[in-house]
């Protein structure tokens, strides 16, 4: 073991007065405390508080409007009105992005795509949203629409990356097209956050998957299913409310 590692074992365990000074210096440093504050003064740490938050607020407003906007318009093979982004999209690759009207985007969004077919697609149609920290792989098509949300923490991917075979793996040789499959999340569906979605699935328009699933096989509409495989739970669930026509 060496002399440093000695030194940080003996400050764990604090055996010795001089290593459990030592060791509370250390605590201090890493959690440091201060006083409670006298009553007189709050106000002014309060309004120190919000100001602090506004400047953010607007310096996040500057920059993305300046900047982070005008960057992803351009990436993109089209966009509409009222896209809202909470970040810059990370794209890599040669995909083309669609975005449609009233789109929200969050932060920290990874788009990505390979080198195995020749014009893969991501579509985001009108009034949908993607949460902080989601990861899109879109190596054919990628199909988000109307309304569909997909929250934080999730990935979806039309294909595995890299070939079946263990074989051809260990050659880095490309994936079969055949096992690159598109994926859609059809219109008012509702992803949960932390969930996979694989290659090849549709989630039906409306349907609902729970937090933390893996989705390997088609959800069907209005539908609940979670899990690792995910499985449908509950269906006709949560259909639209329709009232009754009033006669005239």
């Amino acid at each position: 073991m060496s002399g440093f590692n000695k030194l940080i074992l003996k400050l764990k365990r604090a055996d010795t007065p001089v290593y459990r000074f030592l060791k509370s210096v250390a605590r201090m440093m890493l959690r440091p405390q201060v006083p409670l504050l006298p009553r007189f003064v709050k106000p002014f740490f309060r309004a120190l508080y919000e100001l602090h938050y506004l400047v953010i607020q607007v310096s996040r407003i500057l920059i993305t409007m300046c900047y982070r906007h005008p960057l992803f318009q351009a990436r993109c093979a089209s966009i509409g009105r009222n896209v809202a982004l909470d970040g810059l999209p990370f794209v890599q690759g040669h995909l083309e992005i669609h975005v449609g009207n009233d789109v929200y985007l969050g932060g920290r969004l990874d788009i990505l795509s390979g080198r195995f077919i020749e014009n893969p697609r991501l579509i985001i149609k009108d009034g949908a949203e993607l949460g902080w920290n989601v990861r899109l792989t879109v190596n054919r098509e990628v199909i988000i629409e109307e309304r569909a949300r997909v929250s934080f923490d999730c990935r979806i991917s039309d294909s595995d990356g890299h070939p079946r075979e263990a074989d051809l793996r260990a050659q880095n040789a490309p994936v079969d097209p055949r096992d690159i499959r598109a994926v859609r999340i059809c219109r008012d569906a509702w992803i949960g956050n932390g969930t996979h979605i694989m290659k090849g699935v549709t989630i039906g328009e409306g349907a609902i998957v729970g937090a933390n699933s893996v989705v390997i096989s088609d959800v069907p509409p209005y539908s609940l299913a979670m899990g690792n495989p995910a499985e449908v739970y509950f269906k006709n669930y949560g259909r639209p409310k329709r009232k009754p026509m009033q006669a005239s």
